[in-house]
C-alpha cells in the first residue's frame, strides 16, 4: 500500500531527535515540505539539514510549546514560509519520573503536564484554525501506552498522556464534520535518548523493558514514524478519535 498525501505542509513538534526527527525525515522522503520545531535549537537545525541534505524542503522554527505567544508565533512563521499546515504531529514531551505517586512534587507534576499536556492543547489550539482555513487536515498527537492502562512509578507521566488521549478523543468528535481528523499515536518503549536516559544507566531496567513487550525488543523510531504517516495519509480517511498502540505487544498481555 502505497501512502496517498494530498496536502503539501507537515509540522513537527519535538522535532530535534528521536521520534521527532525520525518522522519528519519520513514526512520528507514522501515529498511533504516540512516544519521543524523544538527548544533544542542545535536539534531542531540538525535534522532540518538532514532533511535538505537528501533533497527535501524543511524550516526550523523554535517554539517552547506551554507558551501561547510561542505557539501562535509558530503557526504565523507556518504560514509566512509556506502559505498554509495540512498536517501536524504534535510530538514535543518531557519523559517520566521514577517513583511512587506519594513521592512525586509539584515541580515535577508542574513540568510534566506544562509539555505533555498544555503544550499538546495549544498546539492544537492555534492549528486547528489553520486546518480549518485549508478544508480540513490531520492531526496526531503523541500519548504512549502508559495513557491506556496503569503505569506504576510513573503516575503523572501517565496522567499526562491519559490528558492527551482525551484531548484528542474530544477534538476529534468536535471537527469531525470539518475534515479535520485528530487521533494519537501510543508508543510503548521505544530507542531514543529519552529511554537511554532512563534504563540503560541500569542495564537489568533495559532487560526489563525489551521484556516487557511479547515481540521480545523495544520498538524503533522509525516504526513510530510509518505510524504517524499513515494516521495522516489520505488511506487512514475513515479514522479519527483514535489511540493506535505501537507496542510490541504489550497492550496485548
Amino acid at each position: 500500500m502505497s501512502l496517498s498525501f494530498s496536502g503539501q505542509v507537515a509540522l513537527v513538534t519535538g522535532g530535534a531527535a528521536g521520534i521527532g526527527r525520525a518522522t519528519a525525515l519520513a514526512f520528507a522522503n514522501e515529498g511533504l515540505k516540512v516544519v521543524v520545531s523544538d527548544v533544542d535549537a542545535a536539534g531542531g537545525e540538525g535534522t532540518v539539514e538532514l532533511i535538505r541534505g537528501t533533497g527535501g524542503d524543511a524550516t526550523f522554527v523554535p517554539c517552547d510549546v506551554t507558551q501561547d505567544a510561542q505557539v501562535k508565533a509558530l503557526m504565523e512563521a507556518i504560514l509566512a514560509a509556506y502559505g498554509r499546515l495540512d498536517y501536524a504531529f504534535n510530538n514535543a514531551g518531557i519523559e517520566i519520573e521514577q517513583g511512587k505517586l506519594a513521592d512525586g512534587n509539584e515541580t515535577e507534576f508542574d513540568a510534566i503536564m506544562g509539555v505533555n499536556v498544555k503544550g499538546v492543547w495549544l498546539c492544537m489550539k492555534h492549528q486547528i484554525p489553520l486546518l480549518l482555513a485549508q478544508g480540513g487536515g490531520a492531526i496526531v498527537n503523541t500519548a504512549s501506552v502508559a495513557g491506556l492502562g496503569a503505569a506504576p512509578k510513573m503516575s503523572i507521566y501517565a496522567a499526562s498522556k491519559h490528558a492527551v488521549i482525551g484531548l484528542t478523543k474530544s477534538a476529534a468528535v468536535e471537527y469531525a464534520k470539518k475534515k479535520i481528523r485528530v487521533n494519537a499515536v501510543c508508543p510503548a518503549v521505544i530507542d531514543t535518548a529519552m529511554f537511554r536516559r532512563a534504563y540503560e544507566a541500569d542495564p537489568k531496567k533495559g532487560e526489563f523493558a525489551a521484556a516487557m513487550h511479547p515481540v521480545g525488543r523495544i520498538g524503533k523510531v522509525e516504526e513510530i514514524a510509518t505510524a504517524v504517516l499513515y494516521l495522516c495519509c489520505d488511506n487512514a480517511a475513515f479514522t479519527t478519535g483514535h489511540a493506535l498502540a505501537v507496542d510490541g505487544g504489550a497492550t496485548a498481555i
